[in-house]
């Protein structure tokens, strides 16, 4: 057998009912489907048992442990010559497995990943979500868009290792974050061959809403920081953008506010022009991604709650670094001590 997807899954089981739909839907047959069930409360099983002659599934169910020793657990147990880790919110299109195989065709590699984007039935928040992590003016379009790339640093909702490449590198590490980036710096400094595969995409639907949209982004911006203690070569000016992002929202809002605060003085002139040097910036990048969301989906509904999305990406990730930075770099505390909460429940 050549592959083995592989599939953690916590308390959604209705995404793994989509995924493995989609999965009958290859038009390569020569794969088995891993699902390993991290301590759910609601758990998948039943979903799985729907597909037991149409795929040849194994459903596993452990203590939570979070995802990175979920994976590990599921391919321990695989068969494949190459593991494909998936997220439980993507959908795969019918040709992802047909696409990995003409890449290793062509070229070989020891571990690669794909880009993601958004299924037209995707709720507009989801659409908004996905276009704030992939578009230019919010990431640079460096998660899986670009086809030439120095490095690709293959991210957990789409990924792809040789079985032994990745079992001779111990798997995911325990960290609770950032622990895909963890794996793709040890596929590099291991000298393993990595590289995109640009057809061999996904549907994925990160969140359905913004508060968990910014959890997950804000625990991204933690990660980073811990990736940085790790492997303090691993922190690009890129990873800085939020966090100046963030901090410049803050001083252009107090500026604003300051105005206000001078009109309310009698200072009308002072005021005026300092309301508008505050928000000006703010509102030309907003149109700016108004514009560019609009041109993307063609719904001005989409287009605004895109506004919104990106904003709450590049805030919710730029306090996550913050405070991550605050707490391991200048009070120098470890992961566990500075975030027992969030990373050890």
């Amino acid at each position: 057998m050549k592959y083995s997807f592989i599939v953690p899954v916590y308390n959604r089981p209705d995404e793994v009912d989509e995924l493995l739909e989609s999965l009958t839907k290859q038009t390569i047959t020569d794969f088995e489907v891993i699902v390993v069930e991290d301590g759910s409360a609601v758990p998948c099983r039943d979903v799985c048992e729907k597909y037991r002659d149409l795929l040849n599934l194994h459903y596993f169910y452990k203590d939570n442990s979070g995802p990175g020793q979920s994976r590990n657990y599921g391919v321990e147990r695989a068969q494949g010559d190459y593991v494909l880790i998936l997220d439980s919110d993507v959908v795969v299109p019918a040709g992802y497995l047909q696409a990995v195989e003409n890449e290793l065709n062509t070229n070989d590699a020891d571990a690669f990943g794909g880009p993601d984007a958004a299924h037209p039935s995707f709720t507009p928040k989801q659409k908004a979500i996905s276009y704030s992590m992939t578009a230019f003016l919010t990431t640079g379009g460096i998660r899986g868009g670009k086809k030439k790339m120095d490095k690709f640093y293959p991210r957990s909702f789409n990924m792809g290792v040789r079985r032994s490449a990745y079992l001779e590198l111990g798997g995911f590490s325990k960290m609770r974050f950032g622990e895909d980036i963890d794996f793709s710096i040890r596929i590099f400094k291991a000298q393993l061959r990595c590289r995109l595969f640009p057809e061999a995409w996904v549907w994925h639907k990160r969140r359905t809403d913004f508060r968990k949209f910014f959890r997950q982004v804000y625990n991204s911006g933690i990660a980073r920081i811990n990736l940085y203690k790790k492997y303090p070569e691993s922190l690009k000016l890129v990873h800085l953008l939020p966090m100046v992002f963030t901090v410049g929202v803050i001083l252009l809002g107090a500026v604003s506010l300051l105005g206000v605060v001078f009109m309310l003085m009698g200072c009308m002139a002072l005021g005026q022009w300092l309301v508008v040097a505050g928000l000006s910036p703010l509102v030309l990048y907003s149109l700016a991604l108004l514009v560019d969301a609009f041109c993307f989906y063609r719904s001005l509904h989409i287009a605004f709650l895109s506004v919104a999305a990106a904003f709450t990406q590049l805030m919710g990730y730029g306090f996550g670094f913050l405070q991550a930075w605050w707490r391991r770099c200048v009070k120098g505390k470890d992961e566990f001590s500075a975030f027992e909460k969030t990373f050890y429940k």
